[in-house]
């Protein structure tokens, strides 16, 4: 309790496992829309940011040990510094190998040059070896062990670093706007004010909410047919200091000329709008007829500032293949969910598909972004880590595995 943190098997469920700490005071930070069932172990493997990602971190800034078994079946304990005392063991090849490869210097510019720039905060293509740079005291393998997708070894047990409960006072402030680029703008503002998250979602999503059974009643707040909401989040122990933030956000944006309604939730009734956010993803695949919102661009992230550019040139991406999509999730994070609508069921539909792709990734590139932000890369993504990346850094994640799974296990 003292020195917050908890053991547990990779199948627990996150919200469950919140439930137990809530009456210590404490929780696990990193909040993913499906956290009623994501379990630990998936979490880690996507190195899963979630909703509040901006002020709680992902799983990779939170994962202080894992058990785990190697490729040779043998049990290891990898914690925040290396500790091998074995002297011909896998444990200790994987650990003289990372370390000779992080310690040359080519390697290291390589690794700062190639990777996303810094202010990109979701970035989970690839390897996690820029998070190994510049540790003291040894390697830290958590940090690549997070995000490597299985990959690398079986995770038996986590050891997880915990946060203190959030304050008791919500404010959720639902800034109604007429244009995905205004969002995004309204976005870089909302930023400035320091909030706990920043959210946004689309009309597509909006519209799927009218006739929902259970998410219509969730609509309550929604003023006229805003082309886009921006949901930005305050928390304080003290109700008076929530609603100045909101009211000082809400002058901000009527100064830039951002926005046309502001309603501002209060606790209880934050969790409908929340409900409304969530829900995207699901109510998304309501929609009728062939053309359907595919998983591909979903979980490139960029650099919060160059957001709005980013998405509008990825329009434009969209309109050269005649394609509509929806996008919704973490602005405040430099990540919006993409989802192109695309008829996968014909042969023209399945090369748009791999085009809007490859046109993407020279957007990713030219903007020094991630690839993957949190959902991993995955057989779909997989191939194109190299062409974002370079050859020379995809060779290097190449070693890695090598040096972790000598056999190809």
């Amino acid at each position: 309790l003292d020195e917050r943190w908890v053991r547990v098997q990779p199948g627990v469920i996150r919200d469950d496992l919140n439930v137990v700490l809530k009456p210590y005071g404490l929780m696990f930070g990193p909040e993913t829309s499906t956290a009623n069932r994501a379990m630990i172990g998936g979490m880690i493997g996507n190195n899963s940011c979630g909703l509040h990602s901006i002020s709680w971190g992902a799983t990779r800034d939170h994962l202080l040990e894992v058990k785990a078994l190697l490729s040779d079946g043998s049990e290891v304990i990898f914690g925040q510094q290396s500790v091998s005392n074995q002297a011909d063991s896998l444990r200790n090849r994987i650990e003289q190998g990372l370390t000779s490869l992080l310690s040359d210097a080519d390697n290291q510019k390589l690794i700062r040059e190639k990777f996303p720039k810094k202010t990109v905060t979701r970035r989970n293509s690839g390897y996690a070896l820029d998070a190994l740079l510049d540790v003291p005291n040894g390697l830290n393998l958590p940090k690549l062990i997070a995000g490597s997708e299985g990959t690398l070894c079986f995770i038996t047990e986590a050891k997880l670093n915990l946060l203190p409960l959030p304050p008791a006072e919500l404010g959720l402030l639902c800034v109604h706007c007429h244009s995905l680029h205004e969002s995004l703008l309204a976005n870089g503002i909302a930023m400035k004010h320091n909030p706990l998250a920043s959210e946004l979602v689309d009309k597509y999503i909006m519209d799927f909410t009218i006739h929902h059974p259970e998410y219509s009643k969730n609509r309550f707040f929604i003023e006229g047919d805003p082309a886009a909401l921006l949901m930005v989040e305050f928390m304080d122990d003290d109700a008076t200091v929530v609603k100045q933030k909101a009211e000082q956000l809400i002058i901000s944006l009527k100064n830039e000329g951002l926005g046309y309604a502001y309603p501002v939730l209060y606790n209880e009734q934050t969790k409908y709008a929340w409900e409304v956010r969530k829900a995207g993803l699901g109510l998304l695949r309501n929609l009728k007829g062939n053309a359907q919102p595919v998983n591909l661009i979903e979980d490139c992230a960029v650099s919060t500032d160059e957001l709005p550019d980013y998405i509008a040139d990825l329009q434009q991406v969209l309109i050269k293949h005649n394609v509509n999509a929806s996008y919704y999730a973490h602005a405040g994070a430099g990540e919006l969910h993409v989802e192109p609508m695309i008829n996968l069921k014909s042969a023209e539909g399945l090369k748009t598909f791999r085009n809007i792709l490859a046109d993407t990734v020279e957007l990713v590139k030219k903007y020094k972004g991630s690839l993957s932000g949190e959902h991993g890369d995955g057989r779909l993504r997989g191939e194109y880590i190299s062409s974002v990346v370079g050859k020379e850094t995809y060779q290097l994640f190449q070693q890695v595995k090598q040096i972790f799974d000598p056999n190809n296990i």
